[in-house]
């Protein structure tokens, strides 16, 4: 495959530079300096320790047999047949899931401070959304 590049005449000089400086034509140079790019975004991210601890906590949350139980009590309330053994177990579970979110929420901003990014671009970029899981 052949393609054809126009740049100026600023980088053409610049690029004839680096690539005579490394021994190699101006095509080669190219050809690496892409080949390089390419597998850095095709290579998995490498998280650190750190990152690794706080986006475990973002994903962390309540199990789904514990999901099953509050979507049903749910449904016990909107219905009106809930009892009350029922509610303060829904109560508990809300509570649950309350503390969980604060500590997911408290993860993302402390993961957007070392990342160095802000909430909204760090949400974005690990693709997060509200979740009724």
């Amino acid at each position: 495959m052949t393609i054809h590049l126009n740049v100026t005449s600023e980088l053409e000089r610049q690029l004839n530079k680096v690539a005579k400086q490394m021994g190699l034509t101006p095509d080669t140079y190219i050809m690496r300096v892409l080949q390089q790019e390419l597998q850095k975004r095709s290579a998995p991210a490498r998280l650190s320790a750190e990152e690794s601890a706080l986006v475990q906590q973002i994903n962390a949350s309540l199990s789904a047999v514990k999901w099953e139980q509050y979507r049903t009590l749910l449904a016990k309330r909107d219905n009106e047949t809930l009892t009350k053994s029922e509610q303060e177990e829904l109560i508990i579970l809300s509570d649950q899931i309350e503390e969980a979110n604060v500590r997911r929420i408290k993860a993302v901003a402390e993961l957007a401070r070392v990342r160095n990014t802000t909430i909204p671009a760090l949400v974005t970029s690990l693709g997060l959304s509200p979740s009724n899981a």
